[in-house]
């Protein structure tokens, strides 16, 4: 099993990014799926833990056989997904994503969220986590990205934030992305673009603390995969991050009741695009 804490500031606060993040997950996985893939949303319910007291249920099918790397594609089957299911107890989730052809695969992200510049130490309580794991701190604004994200959404027809636009088309724009942090300028709050050491001054400002475990139990490709996965969870929060900032104006001023009402039309539009569930494997 490989552990790597990533640490994700953003130019927010804790309680904006709760409705950001709501709106820039339903918004992303929109754009993202296609007929017979993308994200289907089983289920999505309101949750009482013991612990953590009221929180929200979902349940997904990540359907990606096509994203898949060709040694990858290699040894699953036509139509292959990953089921994911989050519990959230703002600002504390967990997030578990398993595949059932694929039994000794797993991934657990636990995600806690302070508004501060990640400075928080030891915030996962390490002695519960088996030796040491790698820290890293992902700038939304100056890490890299893949070029294969650099593109940004023409929307043609009418659109708005109560539901996805009713036709997009994806165009390259490898230079000035929308989504780039570094140009971005919200006309709402005044904040952006991000400049070169914008989390030692920038207020206000939150961190987003994910301990992610990714565990492929095979002997010959562990440590391949595990890796690769990685990489690829590395790239996805850095875009989701990015988005949620970029996309603020889109969301700013909404209400919890709102974006739950965005978020269903949504993703009932969404599962319409991905099409029927798939055939269990």
């Amino acid at each position: 099993m490989l552990v790597k804490e990533y640490r994700i500031c953003m130019p927010l606060t804790t309680e904006e990014y709760r409705v950001g993040q709501l709106y820039t997950i339903s918004k992303h996985s929109h754009q993202e799926s296609d007929k017979g893939e993308g994200v289907e949303v089983v289920k999505n319910e309101p949750h009482e833990d013991p612990v953590h007291g009221a929180g929200q249920f979902t349940e997904k099918r990540v359907h990606l056989s096509s994203k898949l790397p060709s040694w990858a594609r290699a040894v699953t089957p036509r139509i292959f997904y990953i089921t994911e299911k989050a519990w959230n107890y703002y600002p504390y989730t967990i997030t578990g994503e398993a595949c059932s052809f694929l039994p000794k695969f797993s991934i657990y992200i636990e995600t806690k969220y302070e508004d501060n510049c990640g400075d928080s130490e030891d915030i996962f309580r390490s002695d519960k986590i088996l030796g040491d794991h790698e820290v890293s701190f992902l700038d939304i604004a100056f890490d890299e990205i893949p070029e294969r994200y650099y593109r940004s959404l023409e929307v043609r027809g009418a659109g708005g934030r109560r539901g996805p636009a009713p036709c997009t088309t994806w165009v390259s724009r490898p230079r000035r992305p929308r989504q780039d942090p570094r140009y971005f300028s919200s006309a709402k709050t005044g904040r952006g673009p991000l400049r070169e050491g914008w989390r030692q001054h920038t207020k206000p400002i939150m961190c987003s603390y994910k301990l992610v475990s990714v565990k492929f139990e095979v002997w010959g490709l562990q440590s391949r995969v595990e890796q690769f996965v990685h990489k690829v969870i590395r790239d996805i929060l850095l875009i989701g991050h990015r988005q949620a900032f970029a996309w603020l104006d889109e969301w700013c001023g909404m209400t919890m009741e709102e974006v739950r009402r965005y978020e269903r039309e949504t993703q009932e539009a969404t599962n319409e695009l991905v099409g029927l569930v798939a055939p269990a494997i």
